[in-house]
Order: structure tokens, then sequence, then C-alpha cells
């Protein structure tokens, strides 16, 4: 059992999986700015929003050209401040979304220009949260979130809203409010889409038991769910009674099964169940380091 999550793990720290996901989020990514956000000209925010007001005011070059040119300070800074992998993986990310915008052709035929933001923010959302997902970054304004992130723990959608305030306050200068409007529904959207892809793959959930049969329900868990059980030692307030409390880690998935098992063997078990988005080591995951 802890080889298959072992090799599961290392499946997900692997260069094919991290390039499956730099692939499909970059596509998914420049389908949402060349199907909907060009045809209203929205700004996405980050590097390629920069280059795409560029190319609204000029028409002097394509925003993915400017998106590439743009890039070099920034990896630069990613080959000296976080990795020579983390580099590689978001130079190939960069050249597939430029490729991707390129390429791609299509019209998903969105008129509403609030329906456009909301479509337009999901799917952009989507496809950088996926490539988040990988140990390399879209590049651009990614390479500095995941800095920051490291750094100081700053969450990288809100480190793009940061940097798009700046944006649009400048893009406010040239273009009309009903777009700067609709461009900042787009950016929340995004950003919030971005995060929620991020954490939905590490979501976990800690369950604590309080019982008088708490051997019987940790066995249970162990051999049964095949997962993992802790006792902690507590004592009630009112009793002074010392007495142990069952804590387990689970999934969505396997929650139900849990609690089924909980109260089959007690029915007057007090069950609590809290999130968490980040579970490292012990068979669960590791430590990402980019």
């Amino acid at each position: 059992m802890r080889g298959a999550k072992r090799k599961k793990i290392d499946f997900y720290y692997s260069p094919v999986w991290n390039l499956f996901l730099i692939t499909i989020g970059s596509v998914i990514w420049a389908t949402g700015v060349k199907a909907i956000v060009v045809h209203h000209q929205f700004i996405t925010g980050g590097l390629f929003g920069v280059s795409l007001l560029f190319y609204y005011g000029t028409d002097l070059l394509s925003p993915g050209i400017t998106y590439a040119i743009l890039n070099i300070p920034l990896f630069v800074l990613g080959w000296i401040m976080v990795s020579r992998r983390f580099f590689f993986y978001s130079l190939y990310a960069m050249i597939l979304t430029a490729a991707a915008y390129e390429v791609v052709s299509l019209n998903l035929g969105v008129k509403d220009p609030l329906h456009a933001a909301i479509a337009g923010g999901l799917l952009c959302g989507a496809g950088s949260g996926i490539i988040l997902r990988s140990l390399g970054s879209g590049g651009g304004l990614d390479v500095m979130a995941v800095i920051f992130n490291q750094r100081f723990n700053l969450g990288l959608g809100r480190f793009h809203l940061m940097f798009n305030s700046v944006l649009f306050f400048a893009a406010s200068l040239y273009l009309e409010i009903d777009l700067i409007i609709a461009s900042l529904i787009l950016a929340f959207i995004s950003a919030g889409a971005m995060d929620y892809v991020m954490a939905m793959f590490s979501q976990r959930k800690i369950a604590y038991i309080i019982s008088d049969e708490n051997t019987r329900i940790a066995d249970a868990i162990i051999h049964d769910l095949q997962k993992g059980a802790t006792f902690i030692r507590a004592q009630g307030a009112y009793t002074r009674r010392d007495r142990d409390i069952v804590m387990t880690i689970t999934n969505n998935v396997q929650l139900k099964q849990l609690e089924q098992v909980v109260f089959t063997i007690d029915p007057n078990a007090l069950f609590i169940v809290e999130n968490t988005f980040n579970v490292i080591g012990s068979g669960f995951g590791r430590r990402r380091l980019y």
C-alpha cells in the first residue's frame, strides 16, 4: 500500500506528468484568450494583458510575440532565484502559450460582454491553475508570483490581483470604462478560478473522533479503510477524565465511508471534520520544490 502511494507521488513529480499539465493548461488558457477575450478587446491581466494593451494601442506586434519579449528578464530571475527545472518547465509553458495563441483560430460567439468576461475568466483561470499545479509556471507574471509565494507566502491569485490593479489603472487612460469594468470582472473570476483549481487537487479533510470506542474505531480506519490514524491525548473539561481522540486525514470521496465506520461502531460518537488544503509527508505528498 505504502509502495503504491510512493509510486503515485513519484509520478506526480515526473517530467511526463508536469509536461502534460503544462500542455493542457497552456492550450486552455490560450483558447480562452483567443476565442473570447480578444474579440471583446478585454485585458487579461499579467504580462499578456500588457501585451494586449500594447497591441490594441499600436497594432504593431502580435500579443504572442510581445509576450515572449517581455518574458526575457523574468526568466533570468527564474533561473537565478528559483531553479533550473522551474526555468525549463516555465520556458516550455511560455513558448507553448505564445504558439497556441498564434495557432488557435476560434470564436466561441459569446456576444454579451458580461458573459464573455465570466467565460473568459473561467477558461483563463482554469488554464493558469492547471499550469501552476506543475513544477513550472506559465511564464510572465507567474514567475514573479512563484518567487513572491516562496519568499513571502503570498497567494498566487492575490499577487496577480495586485499587479492587475496597476495595469487596469494604466489601461483606463486608453480604453473605455466599460471595457475596464469587464476586464476587472474577468481578472477577479480568473484569479478565483486559478486558486480553486490549485486547491481542489490538494484538499483533504481532517476528522477528529471522540468516542468510548476509540480503539475499535482506529483499528477499523487502519484495516478497513486503509488509512492512518493517530491518538491525541485529551482531558474532559467537565469530567476531568483522560481520554484519547482519534485523528485521521481523508478526502471527500472516503469521508462518507469514514462516517459510516464511526457511527456503526459507536452511534453516540462525536465526529468533527475540518478542511485542510495542504498535507505534506507520510504518503500524502511531497513539499513542492520548484
